[in-house]
């Protein structure tokens, strides 16, 4: 990957972290402030489509632990009997 240079005004304190810490680690400084441009970069992006593009009705309540095995098994219950012919009954 190319880089490119560029210049920032940092910290003093929060350049003695990273000195220190890329001692410790035993990699460069620099490696390590390109680790944190990077997460601010995703940090800071927008996406051109949502993370979830489908919406749910609820009853607006936090679901409770039974509410939730129920939803997976009856999702589950769907997808193995799919097959109208299919006998919900019979044993997988």
């Amino acid at each position: 990957m190319a880089m490119k240079r560029t210049n920032v005004y940092a910290d003093p304190e929060d350049l003695a972290i990273i000195k220190e810490a890329a001692s410790r680690r035993g990699i460069s400084e620099a490696e390590i402030i390109r680790q944190g441009i990077h997460l601010a970069a995703m940090a800071n992006r927008v996406w051109d489509e949502p993370l979830f593009s489908r919406t749910f009705s609820g009853t607006g309540r936090t679901p409770s632990k039974e509410d939730v095995r129920d939803a997976v098994a009856d999702a589950v219950r769907r997808e193995t009997y799919a097959d109208p012919d299919a006998d919900p009954g019979a044993a997988a």
